[in-house]
């Protein structure tokens, strides 16, 4: 079970490192110039070690997906005949499907004639592409790049030598989307985690021997002081440099659509989801003395013996040696600050991981240049394993919402609103009669009396708790709209009748389709798909309110219980708006004739892939949430918003595409 547990960590960086290559077709361009005004764009594709592209095919009768290249030339420029390979496939009879097949290896070059009608022009390139190894397939992948022509030209948003663009960074519309204020939320809590680690049994009794050590060496108390800051700053190496070099090498190999994809996929798919819940709940049995996860004995023992060397060489094994022998109370937090940072930019856990580093490792300068304050700390004891215990109940309640955003996602049914809820009040009650003293663990000391400190910590889980329990009738609990499934999954909502009374207002609009698994929150009626509610739209004259919005979107869930909830949006959505909202990643397959075909020839299945290609598409978002007020003439009314609580400005958002409809119906 040990090594089960030690290997935990390593696996995630296998994962990530193994998906980056199985996806990872990287792609280049550069532009050739020939005679006159007449270009060549070469398109240089390196396929991964181990696994074979197919070439531009085509294939009729069930043959494989061949590469599929189109290019869209902007204004001043002519495409001039058809794609054409610079490498020869490696050509053969394939068993399997019964025809003959080309393959490329390694790198692979294609390239397209444009003449220039203008200076320079952009020429957008769209790629589709599918590799294998012996054994089986990946996924259909796609990648648009933009490419500027003549090489090196300023035009739009072309990025020279290598044109790579994300099409989610071709507008800045998707860094609203995002939320201005998530990446803080998890900085802050990386920061908390860092000065939680602080008081583990394994880290609090080593900052007085450390900072001691450092204080009485060679040199007197400036030089300590100056090996001490150096014994921090290692530590923040030490916990950053590691996991910044595979996102990074992920990144460089794999290349932005890799990197991105990667972090959806930890985001929203059931198997990450499910695999994150379980370490969650690993990491929780070991705060509470279940077990221990501990690094292999024989390396602690080898760093420790040259952390006996002087120099900077000494200064680090001794850092390197706290990092291991720590790892069995730091690792789980680790892991969990890791884990909840991937649904965020592919920079974000580097960031998180550098927060929490600095926090860890900041009394250890402090109190190196502020010797005395170490008379006045706390002495080690029981306490210590009592705060391993706390986070133990900390980890059960975080680890729940992964398994909620895989149910979600999935319309699975098997953790609605109040069952997480009710999961929640017991997790803090037992939090609660554990600092009373009512339960103990195996490593707990005895209590005699119930210090002051642990006494309000009490009071304020029991109060936590007092605040939970109206939340099973249906109170919204907006706080930690966040962290809970949506309202809408709850069973019984003490008066929703009386709450849904307003919603008649929209009478006629009968059962939209998709609404016997997807709904609208506050009682509010509404469609899930845009023709349908474009058609309703047209018969009653309103206006559109496109909701882009996810299962897994904490920040969709936070804006509907802070925002939404707010009387007069509730009022102006009501009355005033056809509401549609558009769930980017609803694994729902549709009907065949419901799918629907990129512009590179990709087919998609999914409700939630075919409303992330529109919004990708008509608005250049990626992310949740994005609101559009859309006419009666299929356009944007006003500038589209993004994540933003600030209900008087949503008000005025609302409004505003309110009048801007009626003053475009009167023209």
């Amino acid at each position: 079970m040990q090594k089960l547990i030690r290997n935990l960590m390593p696996l995630f960086a296998v994962l990530i490192a193994a998906m980056a290559s199985a996806q990872g077709v990287s792609w280049q361009s550069k532009v050739e110039p020939l005679e006159g005004n007449a270009y060549r764009i070469v398109l240089e594709a390196t396929v991964p070690s181990g696994y074979h592209m197919y070439d531009l095919g085509p294939y009729e009768g069930g043959g494989p997906n061949p590469t599929v290249i189109t290019f869209t030339p902007g204004e001043g420029a002519v495409l001039d005949g058809e794609v054409e390979p610079l490498d020869p496939p490696h050509r053969y009879h394939d068993d399997v499907y019964g025809m003959e097949i080309g393959t490329y290896e390694g790198t692979v070059r294609f390239a397209q004639k444009v003449t220039l009608t203008a200076p320079q022009a952009l020429v957008t390139a769209q790629l589709e592409w599918m590799i294998c190894d012996d054994t089986s397939c990946m996924p259909p992948e796609d990648l648009e790049l933009q490419i500027a022509v003549p090489e090196g030209a300023k035009v739009a948003s072309a990025a020279g030598d290598q044109a790579e663009v994300a099409p989610a960074a071709e507008t800045p519309a998707t860094k609203d989307a995002a939320g201005k204020g998530s990446i803080w939320a998890l900085i802050i809590e990386a920061i908390l985690w860092g000065f939680a680690a602080l008081l583990t049994p394994c880290v609090f009794p080593m900052v007085p021997m450390t900072v001691s050590y450092f204080l009485k060496g060679e040199g007197g108390a400036a030089m300590g002081r100056l090996r001490a800051a150096l014994y921090g700053l290692f530590i923040v190496l030490l916990y950053t440099v590691p996991i910044a070099v595979i996102i990074i090498i992920t990144r460089i190999v794999g290349g932005d659509a890799v990197t991105a994809d990667i972090f959806n996929w930890l985001a929203t798919h059931w198997l990450p989801n499910i695999i994150f819940f379980l370490v969650f709940m690993i990491f929780a049995a070991s705060f509470f003395g279940a077990f221990e996860i501990t690094m292999p004995s024989w390396m602690v023992n080898k760093t420790d013996s040259k952390a006996d060397t002087k120099g900077l060489s000494g200064i680090f094994f001794l850092a390197l040696t706290l990092v291991l022998v720590s790892f069995s109370c730091t690792g789980p937090i680790v892991g969990s600050v890791l884990i909840k940072s991937t649904s965020g930019e592919f920079w974000t856990p580097i960031l998180t991981m550098l927060a929490f580093s600095v926090a860890f490792a900041l009394p250890f300068t402090l109190f190196a240049l502020f010797p005395s304050v170490l008379k006045k700390m706390p002495k080690s004891g029981g306490w210590l394993n009592s705060v391993k215990v706390v986070l133990g109940f900390v980890e059960v309640a975080l680890g729940l919402k992964f398994l909620s955003v895989a149910d979600q996602t999935y319309h699975w049914g098997i953790l609605d609103r109040e069952i997480y809820l009710a999961i929640w009040i017991v997790v803090f009650t037992l939090m609660g009669l554990y600092l009373l003293g009512k339960i103990k663990f195996a490593h707990d000391s005895d209590v005699p009396y119930l210090g002051v400190g642990r006494l309000a910590l009490a009071i304020i889980v029991f109060a936590f708790v007092v605040y939970l329990i109206p939340g099973m009738w249906g109170a919204p609990l907006k706080g930690l709209s966040g962290y809970l499934p949506p309202l809408t999954s709850q069973d019984f909502v003490l008066g929703a009748n009386t709450a849904a009374a307003p919603a008649a207002s929209q009478s006629g609009i009968g059962k939209p389709k998709y609404s016997d698994f997807l709904h609208l929150p506050h009682g509010l009626e509404g469609f899930f798909d845009l023709k349908e509610a474009e058609a309703y739209a047209a018969k009653v004259r309103k206006p559109i309110f496109i909701d882009f919005t996810g299962h897994g979107c904490v920040n969709c869930r936070e804006m509907e219980a802070r925002v939404w909830s707010d009387p007069q949006v509730l009022d102006i959505l009501r009355n005033d708006y056809v509401i549609c909202a558009l769930y980017a990643d609803d694994k729902k397959e549709l009907p065949e004739d419901e799918w629907i075909t990129t512009d590179a020839g990709k087919v998609l299945k999914s409700l939630g892939k075919i409303n992330s290609y529109y919004a990708l598409k008509t608005y250049g978002v990626n992310a949740q949430p994005y609101y559009v007020l859309q006419g009666a003439d299929g356009q944007p009314l006003v500038e589209p918003r993004g994540y933003d609580l600030d209900v008087a400005a949503f008000v005025q958002f609302l409004r505003s595409g309110v009048e801007a409809y009626h003053n475009a119906d009167r023209q």
